[in-house]
């Protein structure tokens, strides 16, 4: 495979760095200023990752070394297609998620805003280091940097609930951060290497029962971040957080680095035949698929509406991990095409709880009743958004769901098919009745009959993702070429090409 050595990979990640600090230094004194540094950060970020992707269709990866502490150790971002799949995705919505938290901030009146645009900016910049990691160390230096920088975000509020959560935020991510970095220990010490590469690099280096130990640590320590039950009790006690935070949490940043991380460890750190020689990509697809069905039904008995996206997001990214671990070419390729259609949706309906949280201060489920005649907009991208996520086509969740269900035959494999049937049924369970009763059933008190939508600046981002969801439906490989990429990942994987 052809390397192309460039600077780009470091100065995506620099520059929301850069400007978290101008942010930081402007601070009260000029609100547009500092929120311009948020808006000029995220489009030179995007345009710098867009910038690299006909080079990662050509079949080349993009390396820039950092630092080279010890032969075989070394911070070092080498992008590879699933690496600029997660790139493009974070850096895109970004971009989307910067213009709505400016309206959700200044439409609440929200306090600490410099605080909240700078750990903002440092989310970003950590989840496109963790994108282009070249190797286990480096990933493991940005993904804690996330959860430190998380972490403000999470009090923001800083009332009982968001320090409670947050407390509980800390203690689930950087217990895991401790195992991963033994883990990571212990591979380097096996291989005298950490660096990623499609279809595994473990192989041979070691016992099973050793290689088993390190495969349920490392799932573990990536597990939390991405919600995998028993270790997803943080997820749904953090939507104390503000909504474009619960946004970034479930969309674009660290559940989203959680999955990313369990497909690392799935396909470019054990890879399919290691697994299928040790026997536990079985164990691994049932364990997940226990997460999928649980999550499901505990989102049905959710009245509030973001722990309802919550458990969603829960169901959503267990659905990814089996996915990668029936190890067949359309399973891989529906988990990972699901990180984008996923990101997407999910973004749409977090943004529309906001702007239901701004416009009404309604959070419940039971408050919806007649909302749609007020806020169209809002709930009819919800809808899109909730009908993609179901798998109804011509929505992107469709595409999806279409791989993820072939490659559990192409496993031969009949029970995982039922199980993500299973999910899409419990997903319409638990969003077509919000859909039903917000545009259907008569208006309560408060609500008035006429067109009356959030701020703008949170309208049209929610619009926007909502329309890409049809788009991503109809023409898989439009604007951001998700679905070539993600063929191209899936090939490299398989040793095909």
């Amino acid at each position: 495979m052809d390397v192309l050595y460039s600077s780009r990979p470091l100065w995506a990640v620099l520059v929301s760095m850069i400007a978290a600090f101008l942010i930081l230094a402007t601070g009260e004194r000029n609100r547009n200023l500092r929120e311009s540094w948020t808006i000029l950060a995220a489009l030179a970020k995007f345009l710098i990752v867009f910038s690299m992707i006909p080079v990662i269709l050509q079949g080349k990866v993009i390396e820039y070394t950092i630092v080279t502490f010890y032969p075989g150790l070394l911070l070092q971002f080498r992008i590879d297609a699933f690496g600029m799949l997660f790139g493009v995705i974070a850096s895109s919505l970004w971009i989307a998620t910067s213009f709505y938290s400016i309206g959700y901030v200044r439409g609440l009146n929200e306090h600490a805003q410099t605080r909240y645009f700078f750990a903002f900016a440092m989310c970003l910049s950590s989840t496109i280091g963790i994108a282009f990691s070249a190797n286990l160390l480096t990933f493991l230096v940005f993904y804690e940097i996330l959860t430190i920088a998380t972490y403000p975000l999470v009090i923001h509020k800083e009332s009982k609930e968001g320090i409670i959560g947050g407390r509980k935020y800390l203690v689930y991510t950087l217990t895991a951060g401790c195992v991963l970095l033994f883990a990571i220990a212990m591979i380097y010490h096996m291989t005298g290497t950490l660096d990623f590469k499609a279809g595994g690099f473990l192989e041979g280096s070691g016992s099973s029962s050793v290689l088993i130990m390190l495969f349920a640590m490392l799932i573990f320590g990536f597990g939390v971040k991405a919600g995998l039950m028993p270790m997803h009790e943080w997820l749904p006690t953090a939507m104390v957080a503000p909504t474009p935070v619960s946004a970034l949490l479930h969309a674009v940043a660290v559940v989203k680095a959680g999955v990313f991380g369990c497909l690392r460890v799935i396909l470019y750190v054990f890879g399919p035949t290691l697994l299928h020689d040790l026997g536990i990509w079985l164990i691994m697809a049932y364990i997940a698929s226990f997460t999928v069905v649980v999550a499901g039904f505990l989102a049905l008995g959710q009245d509030h509406l973001k722990r309802r996206l919550a458990f969603s997001t829960i169901n959503n990214l267990a659905l990814i991990v089996v996915g990668a671990v029936l190890l067949t070419k359309s399973s891989m390729t529906g988990g990972i095409i699901h990180m984008a259609n996923h990101a997407f949706m999910k973004i749409t309906l977090f943004f529309c709880a906001g702007a239901l949280h701004v416009k009404m201060h309604k959070d419940y489920v039971s408050q919806l009743d007649g909302i749609g005649r007020q806020m169209p907009l809002t709930m009819g991208a919800f809808a899109l958004a909730a009908i993609g996520l179901s798998g109804i086509p011509p929505m992107s969740g469709f595409i999806s769901k279409w791989f993820l269900c072939l490659g559990a035959l192409e496993a031969n494999q009949i029970i995982f098919l039922f199980v993500f049937l299973t999910s899409a049924m419990l997903d319409v369970a638990f969003f077509f009745p919000i859909i039903y009763n917000s545009f259907f059933k008569k208006p309560m008190d408060d609500v008035a009959t006429h067109f009356d939508e959030a701020p703008m600046l949170m309208v049209i981002p929610l619009v926007i993702t909502a329309l890409f969801t049809i788009i991503f439906g109809i023409v898989p490989d439009a604007f951001f070429r998700f679905f070539s990429i993600t063929s191209l990942a899936v090939q490299n994987i398989m040793g095909v090409g």
